[in-house]
């Protein structure tokens, strides 16, 4: 509740912290976590499907360096919140095909700031959207209107470097 008033005071005064790291080399793969990962800047997490330009959405032009998704929604998700559409499962990190889960981080308040992950600088190009596809592969179904408004984050990589569990995530000026 505190978070959710500072958030209307001043949308930018935040803190978060990174929970974990995901990465696949091609679509459809597992999702591997790791313990760290380099960012390279303009090109996506080394190792990663769309690094490696081997992702369902690779050959769209489209800011899908890294993508983020909060650990709230995950929880949410698990008792059913929102009521509408109502849809509950468990939607593990390692399952939601994003590759950062982040706690106490407004994404959807993000689109078009820029922000730190650890040392690395991280431009929130736009919203992610759900599709059928992550339902179809987790088979889940209603898992696509669930996660309408709340599938995540699209950036780009600015500065590139290391980031590992842990770090904060913390937004900045202008």
């Amino acid at each position: 509740m505190l978070a959710q008033m500072i958030l209307q005071e001043d949308p930018m005064r935040w803190t978060g912290t990174l929970l974990n790291i995901h990465i696949a080399p091609a679509a459809s793969y597992e999702m591997e976590e790791l313990a760290e990962a380099q960012l390279e800047a303009g090109r996506g997490i080394v190792g990663d499907r769309y690094y490696l330009g081997t992702g369902t959405y690779s050959a769209r032009p489209d800011v899908r360096e890294v993508t983020l998704i909060e650990a709230e929604v995950l929880e949410a998700i698990a008792i059913g919140e929102p009521q509408i559409p109502g849809f509950k499962g468990e939607l593990l990190p390692e399952d939601h095909r994003r590759n950062l889960t982040t706690r106490g981080v407004p994404l959807n308040h993000l689109v078009g700031k820029r922000f730190r992950v650890g040392e690395c600088v991280l431009y929130a190009a736009r919203m992610n959207f759900p599709c059928k596809y992550i339902e179809e592969l987790l088979q889940m179904p209603g898992l696509y209107e669930g996660l309408l408004n709340r599938s995540g984050l699209n950036c780009a990589i600015e500065v590139g470097g290391v980031i590992r569990p842990g770090d904060a995530i913390l937004p900045m000026e202008g």
